[in-house]
């Protein structure tokens, strides 16, 4: 049995408390939040579990076994690091940190503890992202081309991150799952819609060693939701469209021949391939169950998360050279060049 304990209960920690509540082999045991209005509510709710305002009494209880943090991005490292110096198993809301010395730092001291060091990507834990990942993994669509991915909605601004740290996260947590290969260099560029804050759109693209080149779109002010992932291969095509209420995920025998007949060498001649289109029957099991009954399950059984430290840190590295790259104006950065 793992006992834990939660900080945060704003926006995404009552969806955790009342999953890690119904996972088996774990018990909720304590609630953490600095607002009164935020912890009267989180009582009502969960009269059995002890509630507070002080997150010293999480780190020091030694009846924790592990921590789950839903806080602001600017304290994910702090509560994160001292969790493990308390010697906790730690689960932690994307993105890790603020910049990739700190995700460094908590990765290494995780290792050296011997501690379950998770991130929050629940996209990965949802059925549609596991399909494609199959499909992808089984050769379905080929040599892939492109990573093509817009998340945009008329949405809450973020005080301490800009809007591919908000949104991009996401996407970028489902291309690193999804795709084997890693880029090699980003280029970013964007706006802040509001003067003196965090930029609200963003394009971000990443290069890869090989062909294959991934886009995101990302905005904080559009009029409408739109959650649209396009993966394109040699042999066959994927649409992810996540607002689907069903067929989320189709793959499509699409795609372009060439002439390559001697006779032809002088004029190239491309043909279009348009088969079959196929949508996968998908579970209706929630993500953040899987992801929460997985961070219970790496704890006691002794397996690697699938959203691990390390995936949490390569995202990071990412967005941190995106941010330099938006100070250029879209030059593109060497993600191992320190930036």
């Amino acid at each position: 049995m793992v006992t834990i304990g939660v900080i945060g209960f704003g926006y995404w920690g009552p969806n955790l408390v009342r999953n890690l509540s119904q996972a088996s082999r774990a018990s909720v045991a304590a609630i953490c939040d600095f607002s009164e209005a935020k912890r009267a509510q989180a009582q009502a709710i969960y009269p059995a579990v002890r509630v507070t305002g002080d997150v010293r009494e999480l780190m020091t209880d030694t009846t924790i076994d592990a921590l789950v943090i839903a806080t602001p991005v600017a304290t994910h490292y702090d509560l994160a690091m001292e969790a493990l110096r308390n010697g906790k198993h730690v689960f932690v809301e994307k993105p890790l940190a603020l910049n990739s010395a700190q995700g460094a730092e908590l990765v290494n001291y995780a290792q050296q503890q011997r501690k379950v060091l998770m991130v929050g990507h629940t996209f990965v834990y949802t059925s549609a992202v596991a399909k494609i990942k199959d499909l992808v993994d089984a050769g379905e669509l080929g040599a892939l081309n492109y990573y093509d991915s817009v998340r945009v909605n008329l949405g809450l601004f973020q005080r301490d991150v800009n809007v591919l740290w908000d949104l991009a996260v996401h996407d970028l947590s489902i291309m690193d799952y999804v795709i084997q290969e890693r880029p090699v260099a980003v280029a970013a560029c964007g706006i802040a819609s509001v003067r003196g804050q965090h930029e609200s759109l963003g394009y971000l693209t990443c290069y890869f060693s090989d062909q294959l080149i991934a886009h995101f779109h990302v905005n904080w002010i559009a009029p409408v939701k739109i959650r649209r992932t396009l993966i394109g291969g040699t042999d066959k095509m994927i649409v992810y469209d996540d607002m689907e209420l069903s067929e989320k995920v189709k793959l499509y025998d699409k795609g372009i021949t060439l002439d390559s007949r001697p006779e032809g060498i002088y004029q190239l001649k491309v043909g279009y391939r348009a088969g079959d289109m196929w949508a996968p029957r998908l579970d209706n099991i929630e993500a953040l169950r899987v992801e929460t009954q997985h961070f219970v399950d790496c704890i006691l059984d002794g397996q690697r998360p699938s959203s691990d430290g390390e995936a949490g840190l390569r995202l990071v590295r990412i967005l941190e050279a995106a941010s330099a790259s938006l100070k250029k104006r879209g030059a593109p950065v060497e993600l191992n060049s320190g930036f």
